[in-house]
């Protein structure tokens, strides 16, 4: 079975789950550029709580809608060093933070081009860190709907504002859990600075829940 989906900003903990045990990943690169998505933004556990980090981009001054795949990232506000200076703020004191540290810091040293080829980088990074291995392809058309039987399309997974996802995970230790209890689905490196090499588990243990 081959699972269809976004490539997303270090992509939500339902993402993965999503990837982690499918025969073949096809990543959609031909649709429209939607805001306030996963495309450009991903979500942690901060002091204060649920934190939005959000990657600007370069919009179309004519209006037009735009394809993912010509977004620009916006670079003169220096957001990805910010950025990372809130991972750590978040998770310095986190079980496995320093252990991926060095293998993640250098992604926000960077000024990226285009926020597709940059999504495709911090996720091979994540499969990195987790030692997995996925066969993946891309889209090389817009297809509304697709065939059950040969592919799950998990594309909504995309969405910021579908809050039941992953309200039936399972918990696990977070940092700030004592302020404001648990917090769901949040982005894949809050489960990788939090599990660790327990990640991927975790994520296969979770695939029956968004089938």
């Amino acid at each position: 079975m081959t699972t269809l989906i976004h490539p997303c900003y270090f992509g939500s903990i339902a993402n993965y789950v999503a990837m982690v045990k499918t025969d073949n990943v096809l990543f959609e690169v031909c649709d429209n550029y939607q805001k306030q998505t996963l495309r450009n933004r991903t979500y942690i556990y901060g002091a204060n709580g649920k934190l939005s980090l959000n990657l600007p981009i370069i919009h179309s001054k004519t209006g037009k809608k735009q394809l993912y795949k010509d977004i620009k990232v916006e670079n003169q506000f220096n957001t990805l060093k910010t950025h990372w200076k809130s991972l750590e703020s978040a998770y310095r004191t986190s079980p496995y933070f320093e252990f991926y540290e060095d293998e993640l810091a250098s992604l926000f040293e960077q000024k990226p081009g285009f926020l597709l080829d940059f999504n495709f980088e911090c996720h091979q990074t994540i499969l990195d860190c987790l030692q997995l291995e996925l066969n993946i392809e891309k889209t090389t058309s817009f297809e509304t709907n697709y065939s059950k039987d040969q592919i799950q399309d998990y594309r909504s997974l995309v969405n910021a504002k579908k809050k039941s996802i992953g309200e039936n995970f399972d918990k696990y230790n977070q940092v700030f859990e004592n302020k404001f209890g648990f917090i769901y689905n949040l982005s894949i490196l809050d489960l990788l600075f939090n599990q660790g090499p327990n990640t991927v588990t975790y994520l296969e243990e979770h695939i029956d829940l968004i089938r």
